[in-house]
């Protein structure tokens, strides 16, 4: 039945700082329908793979129980870079043999967990020990 992942809606009351933090992951903004309301659809290639819906106010209760968003990536070093030089935190993780690729965790704006998964053959950070673990979510 499924045969692939068509997209994630993200709702926002903090619709730049949203953009800006998915821009800097590598995600690109494209066309999108008007639906009435502000928001975005942001892009791998020609997919719009995230939806962002703007709110003056975050729904109640909140809706859904996504426990994070997980994307495939590519240059580790220079994501862990980006990441740090826009001053977030992120933690890593490498997953047990004999998979072994890396996981790098953060949180966007909004409080989604959102997950990058790296080759094992990528080399990591330098300080990628000081940020192993499962630590707080």
């Amino acid at each position: 039945m499924i045969v692939r992942m068509d997209h994630f809606t993200v709702m926002t009351d903090r619709l730049t700082e949203t953009l800006d933090f998915y821009a800097m992951l590598g995600l690109t903004m494209g066309p999108r329908p008007d639906f009435g309301v502000g928001g975005a659809w942001l892009y791998v290639g020609d997919h719009p793979l995230l939806h962002i819906v703007e709110t003056t106010r975050m729904p109640e209760p909140r809706r859904g129980a996504l426990d994070h968003m997980a994307f495939f990536a590519q240059g580790f070093q220079a994501a862990a870079a980006r990441i740090t030089a826009a001053g977030l935190t992120y933690r890593v993780i490498r997953t047990p043999r004999p998979f072994s690729f890396w996981q790098l965790f953060l949180l966007d704006p909004n409080g989604v967990e959102v997950e990058l998964d790296f080759a094992a053959d990528e080399a990591p950070p330098p300080d990628w020990k000081t940020r192993a673990g499962l630590g707080d979510r």
